[in-house]
């Protein structure tokens, strides 16, 4: 059992249900706090937030992504939604006052740092920072519970990840790295065989349309909590505002998780084949086998972390620590070593010239 401020969550309390925000908000005050609101009033839980500073996720030339918004200069709209620390700050407030749980993701020391100092009472690590080791053994000395995203990852990298954090208040949250993600991809009988092999608390971050087949069908796999993205509109301008769930379908799904809870698994899921087919419940259900989902495999080693050249590196330079970071690769640089080289990296001559943002190989070094 984890305890997260006033409340447990593990084995035998209510699921906690987490609304993410994501950049929904659009770094705007009054539109964060109407999304508060919204999202309290829905049922939620848990608001969950992302403390963005843009170098310390992309390269400014990774160039477009596709997104449920369509294609989008990625690094450009984390720039534009780079806010103040005080931001961050308000909305703990806020959120706090409305009596539910603040949480935020860092995508660097820099925000993991900035929202220790505001002192939130727990932390949120993204999938694809689940190799960020330094990022990891930051926030591990915090001491403080942590989200971890299991997103494009196999049993090895949750396992070195948990090595870095350790095992103590870490609650995994089951992912399919896809927007949106075909609720076929989920595999929800892998709950059980993370819990198991890890010994730690499961949760599921659902990336699937449906309001309820996921999460309800993730509680009764015993699912610890659920996070969904929640907007006022699907028409909205965040990044994944078109498959967050609005009010109404967020209410829903807070209604039928908790009527699920009240009735033992077996009737939970005999409700939902009721609704859904037995067949599509057991396609959802999957095989228990924690592989990448068809859905995400393209996205290995692209969303997830590895070394990049921040600048151009000449051939025969000795590569200096500013001269790379561990950044995402997206689509169109290439991937590099990973992180847990980086010492290996810095300190090392360039064998041939390393242009700006590309992803440095063990062929770059001498």
């Amino acid at each position: 059992m984890i305890a997260l401020a006033d409340r447990l969550v593990g084995p035998g309390a209510p699921c906690l249900l987490i609304a993410e925000l994501g950049t929904s908000h659009q770094g705007d005050r009054a539109r964060a706090r109407e999304l508060v609101d919204a999202a309290a009033e829905s049922g939620a839980d848990c608001i969950k937030f992302q403390l963005i500073h843009a170098d310390e996720i992309l390269h400014p030339l990774s160039g477009i992504v596709d997104l449920p918004t369509g294609k989008v200069a990625l690094y450009e709209q984390f720039r534009s939604l780079e806010k103040a620390v005080g931001f961050y700050e308000d909305l703990k407030s806020y959120t706090e006052s409305r009596g539910v749980l603040f949480l935020c993701s860092p995508f660097g020391l820099r925000s993991a740092r900035e929202l220790k100092s505001i002192g939130v009472k727990a932390l949120k690590i993204a999938s694809p920072e689940l190799n960020h080791f330094a990022l990891l053994e930051e926030v591990a000395s915090y001491g403080l519970p942590l989200f971890v995203s299991t997103g494009v990852s196999t049993l090895g990298d949750i396992e070195r990840a948990l090595a870095m954090t350790g095992r103590q208040n870490i609650i995994l949250m089951h992912c399919v790295t896809a927007y949106p993600a075909p609720e076929s991809d989920y595999n929800l009988l892998v709950l059980s065989g993370l819990r198991s092999i890890f010994g730690v608390e499961v949760g599921v971050s659902d990336h699937s349309l449906d309001p309820v087949l996921v999460p309800v069908l993730a509680v009764a796999s015993g699912a610890c909590a659920v996070e969904k993205h929640f907007t006022l509109s699907r028409a909205g301008a965040g990044l994944d505002d078109p498959i967050a769930l609005e009010p109404d379908q967020y209410r829903k799904m807070v209604g039928r998780v908790r009527e699920a809870e009240r009735s033992d698994p077996s009737a939970a899921r005999a409700a939902l084949e009721k609704d859904f087919g037995a067949d599509r419940v057991r396609v959802v259900l999957g095989t228990g086998v924690k592989e990448l989902a068809a859905s995400e495999k393209a996205n290995y080693t692209r969303t997830n972390r590895s070394i990049h050249a921040v600048k151009q590196i000449p051939r025969g330079a000795r590569i200096g620590a500013g001269d790379v970071a561990v950044l995402r690769t997206e689509k169109t640089l290439r991937p590099g070593i990973g992180p847990e080289f980086l010492n290996l990296v810095v300190g090392a001559v360039a064998r041939r010239a390393i242009p700006p943002g590309e992803g440095v190989e063990w062929a770059d070094l001498i």
